[in-house]
Parts: C-alpha cells; sequence; structure tokens
C-alpha cells in the first residue's frame, strides 16, 4: 500500500516539474471538482512553497491551472475570465479529461477557443487522466 502511495507521489512531482513550477510562483486554481485530481493540487504547492489560489482572488498570477471539461460551459469564455488575473508574461495551463473520458476536448477546439482569446499553445503534457495544454499569450512563447 505505501508502495502505491509513493507511486502517486513521485507522479505528482513529475507533473510539477512537466508544468515548469519553480518556488515562489504565484499560482491560481480555477474549475477544481471531486473529479479533479488533487494530487497534481498538492505536488504544485510542495513546489511552489505556498497554496494555490481560489479563483476569487484579485492577486497577479505566474500561472493558472484550469481544470475544464466539455460542461463547464464555453471554453473561449473562461479563458478570457482567468486572462485578467495573469501577469503579461505567464502562462494558463488549461487540465481537460484525456481522450475517452467524460468530459474530454477535442485539441481542434482548445486550439481555436485559445486563438479566439488571444493565446497561443506551447506545448502539451500527459498528466494522469488528465491532458494539460499550456496557453500564453501571444508573443509570449514560454
Amino acid at each position: 500500500m505505501d508502495e502505491a502511495l509513493g507511486a502517486v507521489s513521485e507522479h505528482a512531482q513529475e507533473y510539477a516539474q512537466l508544468l515548469g513550477l519553480k518556488p515562489g510562483q504565484t499560482v491560481q486554481e480555477v474549475g477544481w471538482d471531486t473529479d479533479c485530481d488533487s494530487s497534481i493540487s498538492e505536488a504544485i504547492e510542495d513546489v511552489i512553497g505556498e497554496e494555490l489560489l481560489d479563483e476569487d482572488t484579485d492577486e497577479i498570477c505566474d500561472i493558472v491551472l484550469m481544470w475544464w471539461r466539455s460542461e463547464d460551459g464555453d471554453l473561449v469564455d473562461g479563458l478570457v475570465d482567468v486572462l485578467r488575473n495573469l501577469a503579461d508574461n505567464g502562462s494558463i495551463w488549461l487540465l481537460t479529461p484525456g481522450a475517452g473520458k467524460p468530459g474530454t476536448i477535442a485539441p481542434g477546439e482548445i486550439n481555436e477557443a485559445a486563438q479566439l482569446a488571444g493565446l497561443v499553445q506551447t506545448s502539451a503534457e500527459r498528466l494522469g487522466q488528465w491532458q494539460g495544454s499550456c496557453l500564453v499569450q501571444r508573443g509570449n512563447r514560454r
């Protein structure tokens, strides 16, 4: 049993590294629900050394961790909403359910929504049952 927990923790730390997080960064979490992988959120907190800011914060953030499912509404609107707290050189990690899972969003839809919101996708990573897409404001390729 302990080995399984260690493996989960190892993967979570790996996920935090894949997201390019650094100690001291400010990260806002949006759209978290019971279907989300809390070990990813916890690993991020471990790396940055702070708790994640919630959806209602007014602070400017280096990174927004945005959990999104097809039933959450219009993705363009969601992306535009999180832009207001994003630092000029910040990034949005959009986490959507992986292929074949309920709430999956096709990569083409993500790309189109990003473009309409003034963003470009710079990378994609698989994070367990979730697909992560790194989005930045045009002109800020990270």
